[in-house]
């Protein structure tokens, strides 16, 4: 006997029914996949040029070795990372910087300090980071070297660090509220580099950045060196990067930290002001 056409398209709704729980849950993989995937990027970002081992990346993941072993050959196929044949550390591939020349177009913050940025290094002699937070990592986005014949390279543009290594992340903690910023520390504690400040240590040095409006670090990132950092608030009092200086040890003395700081916080405010001033001009062209 044959179907009516009521029949048939309820048939065709009750397959389609049926397959939709497949569909979902291959949706669902899929989308777990490529969370799964730049997470991987994410910890591949932190070692930089140094790259990072499988055993550090499924650490700082918290997912199986197996997972992140297949989703590294993926993303090695695609060309977005990459493995040293010498020493197996995977780092982030070609194909991302590519992928990003898609859009030259720089980050505001990053357009407003770069005069400062300059002036700023020209001023004090020493090298001079701008630097924004990236979810729970700090990423230095420029920096500008002074005329001192010593400089201090602490770290290279475009590095991702978890929050709280370095006096950027610390300060970039202390401007956040505490439940926000102890969220953080604890989302980071397994991600800490072995030979880097304990969990319990960047606590107490964010307490002392909130208290004293700036971070600073007797101990640079490199040996014989020290550093400082202070915020570039928004209006509402946000921040929107940190300025940090970094100089041999002498060169930053407890004795010139206040001299220096001033010079920083003025630079922060003309960059405050210098963003907003852009970000009218924007809305007016854009009304």
């Amino acid at each position: 006997m044959k179907k009516n056409r009521a029949q048939e398209s309820a048939a065709e709704a009750g397959e389609a029914t049926a397959r939709q729980p497949l569909a979902d849950a291959e949706d669902a993989g899929g989308i777990r996949a490529v969370s799964r995937a730049f997470q991987v990027l994410r910890v591949l970002a932190l070692g930089g040029e140094h790259g990072m081992r499988l055993t550090d990346v499924v650490r700082y993941c918290g997912l199986s070795r197996p997972t992140v072993h297949r989703l590294l050959q993926s993303l090695i196929t695609e060309g977005v990372a990459e493995q040293e044949a010498g020493t197996r550390r995977y780092r982030v591939g070609l194909e991302i910087s590519l992928l990003g020349l898609s859009r030259p177009a720089r980050f505001a913050v990053r357009a407003a300090a770069e005069p400062y940025l300059q002036a700023l290094a020209d001023d004090l002699g020493d090298t001079v980071f701008l630097t924004i937070r990236a979810g729970s990592d700090s990423v230095a986005i420029d920096r500008k070297t002074g005329s001192y014949p010593i400089k201090v390279l602490a770290i290279e543009v475009g590095v991702r660090r978890p929050l709280g290594i370095g006096v950027a992340g610390i300060m970039l903690l202390a401007t956040l509220e505490p439940q926000e910023a102890e969220r953080i520390c604890k989302l980071n504690a397994e991600r800490l580099p072995a030979e880097g400040p304990t969990i319990q240590t960047i606590r107490n040095r964010v307490r002392t950045a909130r208290a004293a409006g700036y971070a600073y670090s007797e101990v640079g990132v490199l040996r014989g060196t020290r550093a400082v950092a202070v915020p570039v608030l928004d209006a509402g009092g946000q921040a929107l990067a940190t300025i940090t200086v970094s100089a041999m040890a002498d060169r930053l003395s407890e004795a010139k930290l206040p001299q220096v700081v001033e010079t920083l916080r003025k630079a922060a405010t003309l960059i405050s002001r210098r963003l907003a001033e852009m970000e009218r001009a924007s809305r007016s062209r854009a009304a």
